[in-house]
């Protein structure tokens, strides 16, 4: 993932990102606080999601306001919409962070790889001024152990031994 030092005048976006349930349920559950520059664009952010859950960055995705019922968000914005694919949202290519998240506790659901449908739960927290040397996007806070992102991998490995 490539990091960059903010812009002049450029705000740095305090985000959480909490692993969530398919209904919204974030209850004991993993999250991280992400530094990301509000200049940065949703493809940014996305890449720094599954990077601080120790995922790859291997899937299709999108951001909903609908966050127990994606599928019938009328706020969203999909990496289809970037690679030729029908969509009837916006790209995550060109959209920036502060346009979609431009109120604090404003919240959207990043659904990562539509097979497996990992669910995170995005809420801008706050916006501070970047530190001087720091690179961004970075982890100011990581809370819980991320879960494997394949899961029957795992298990095979396990049957394997």
């Amino acid at each position: 993932m490539k990091k960059r030092k903010a812009k002049q005048g450029e705000k740095i976006h305090l985000i959480k990102v909490t692993l969530s349930d398919w209904y919204g349920r974030v209850r004991g559950m993993p999250y991280r606080i992400l530094a990301v520059p509000e200049g940065s664009t949703l493809y940014n952010l996305a890449e720094a999601i599954v990077d601080s859950f120790d995922f790859d960055f291997d899937h299709c995705f999108g951001f909903y306001d609908n966050i127990k019922r994606w599928t019938e968000s009328t706020e969203g914005y999909e990496l289809f919409a970037d690679i030729g694919e029908e969509s009837k949202f916006k790209s995550v290519k060109r959209t920036k962070i502060n346009e979609v998240f431009d109120k604090i506790k404003k919240k959207m659901l990043f659904l990562f790889d539509y097979g497996d449908e990992w669910h995170f739960i995005v809420e801008l927290k706050g916006t501070e001024s970047p530190e001087e040397d720091a690179k961004y996007p970075l982890v100011a806070k990581s809370v819980g152990e991320a879960p494997p992102q394949y899961r029957h991998r795992e298990m095979d490995e396990e049957d394997e031994s």
